[in-house]
């Protein structure tokens, strides 16, 4: 087993929020744990803690589907309407024909993140109302054309768990794969997470003029993603129970008593590349971390990197973020946990631990990523600094009073503009708490004010006709780097007829 040594790591922030590493190696446990505290804050980053992961862990959940498909109740390439009738795309054609596969590959058809605001950043939609919805999305490019990567559709294979056994997804996963995975601390369900006294809280930097920028802040732990969305990721694992799961990665699918959580065939069915994914370029400090080759398999990433096969997936929710990587070849399994979004370090750190398994000398992998993150948040000020610098001095068209109304998109519902004496306000009826004021922009073109500043802002803007009556509304996110669940740009509002 190669010694990892001490590691020393340097931040531009004086305060950090905990995070934790989990490694396997050739089937033997140990850890690289990073941690303390946040400054204020009770809670370490110990071994037996839970950490929020969510999209990290992202093949955990595909590995319910896998114990279906084991026990002959499902196929991968299963129409998915064979097993839950009801269910429909926005194509009847596409309807007909996607499977389960493609539920978990990201080729449907759907963009970036569409329809994420059906839980983000939380909702009053159940998962079947969402699963009904997901027929009013309209896609972005044809059926199996191009990759593009969406949460929703997994939101739908959290249904087909339920519509197949009887049980939720989230009291499946956890007797079914969690239990069993030998994952005693892992928890499938909010409740069950916050009953547990020691536990990672979130943070976030909000202060600033973007979402990252400013001191660490604790977030509300019960503010979270709306749980129609947990099938994509949202489960809580600590760093033991994230061994666990890396353990059964590297032994296809065996547990250490000798049984089998999922066949070694269904192992190997989740590690097969089956949608080319492109490949953005990066900075020349970062061109070694420029894959040559990757593709999305059944939860998992598949690239190469310095010429060896790595099987990796990051992802996270408000204020935590993941990264779990296998090195199949060096029968190497690691995950680093961070209970904040500072993702330059946990990409900085990925690297360091990929080059230490692989034998190459010390690149400086967290600077490096730390640099690049910060001049991404650098570039995406700029931006807000030039455009707020430059609104046409024109409009509103209308007197403020007749932009308000009801508007309606077929897949969110209803977006509410009221009028009062201080201006419009705004109003997202279908998640909770997300309202705000509406202060003019350009033209007809207001940006939002959310009531709640870890909403994403967004430009609002009203269509008129011929005769100066609204015909509908759309939207966008005001940062060019905002998170793609953000997809104000998805809605169609248009005005809802007053049937008085």
């Amino acid at each position: 087993m190669p010694l990892l040594g001490v590691a020393t790591i340097n931040s531009r922030y004086r305060e950090l929020a905990g995070f934790a590493n989990a490694t396997v190696h050739f089937g033997d446990r140990f850890n690289l744990s990073f941690g303390g505290r946040y400054s204020g804050n009770k809670q370490s980053a110990v071994q037996v803690s839970d950490g929020v992961l969510a999209g990290g862990p992202n093949a955990l959940p595909k590995a319910a589907l896998a114990v279906l498909v084991d026990e002959g109740k499902i196929g991968w390439d299963d129409p998915v309407i064979q097993h839950m009738p009801w269910f429909r795309m926005y194509d009847p054609w596409v309807t007909r024909e996607i499977t389960i596969r493609d539920l978990l590959v990201h080729r449907s058809g759907l963009g970036l993140g569409q329809g994420d605001l059906m839980f983000v950043p939380r909702t009053h939609l159940t998962r079947k109302q969402t699963v009904e919805r997901v027929a009013y999305l309209k896609p972005k490019t044809s059926f199996r054309s191009a990759y593009a990567y969406d949460n929703i559709l997994y939101a739908v294979a959290g249904q087909l768990i339920e519509e197949v056994t009887g049980q939720t997804w989230e009291d499946f996963i956890r007797a079914r794969v969690l239990r069993p995975g030998g994952m005693k601390n892992a928890t499938s369900d909010s409740e069950e997470r916050f009953a547990k006294p020691n536990r990672s809280w979130p943070h976030a930097r909000l202060s600033g003029p973007l979402r990252g920028i400013g001191p660490q802040q604790t977030l509300d732990e019960r503010d979270e993603l709306g749980r129609n969305g947990a099938p994509a990721g949202g489960l809580a694992l600590s760093a033991d129970d994230m061994a666990a799961w890396l353990r059964i990665q590297l032994a296809h699918g065996a547990l250490p008593e000798g049984k089998r959580l999922f066949s070694e065939k269904q192992a190997m069915e989740m590690w097969a590349p089956v949608t080319p994914m492109p490949i953005t370029p990066l900075p020349d400090a970062l061109k070694p971390a420029q894959p040559t080759q990757q593709a999305y398999a059944l939860g998992w990433q598949v690239q190469d990197y310095r010429g060896h096969r790595i099987i990796q997936h990051g992802g996270g929710v408000f204020g935590s973020i993941t990264r779990v990587v296998l090195i199949p070849d060096r029968q190497v399994g690691f995950a680093i946990m961070m209970n904040s979004e500072d993702s330059g370090m946990l990409l900085g750190l990925t690297y360091d631990l990929l080059d230490h398994y692989l034998d190459q000398p010390d690149y400086g992998w967290i600077q490096k990523w730390e640099d690049w993150y910060q001049s991404r948040l650098a570039g995406g000020v700029e931006f807000l600094k030039q455009s707020k610098a430059s609104p046409a001095q024109s409009g509103p068209s209308l007197a403020l009073a007749r932009y308000a109304g009801r508007y309606r998109d077929p897949w969110y519902g209803d977006v509410v503009i009221g009028s009062d004496r201080k201006g419009l306000t705004i109003d997202f009826a279908s998640t909770p708490r997300m309202a705000g004021r509406l202060d003019h922009w350009q033209y007809d073109s207001f940006v939002t004010r959310f009531d709640d500043p870890a909403i994403e802002p967004a430009y609002v803007t009203f269509a008129l006709d011929a005769d100066g009556e609204i015909t509908g509304v759309t939207m966008k996110a005001v940062s060019k780097i905002a998170d793609f669940s953000w997809d104000y740009h998805d809605l169609d509002l248009k005005p809802v007829e007053d049937k008085k």
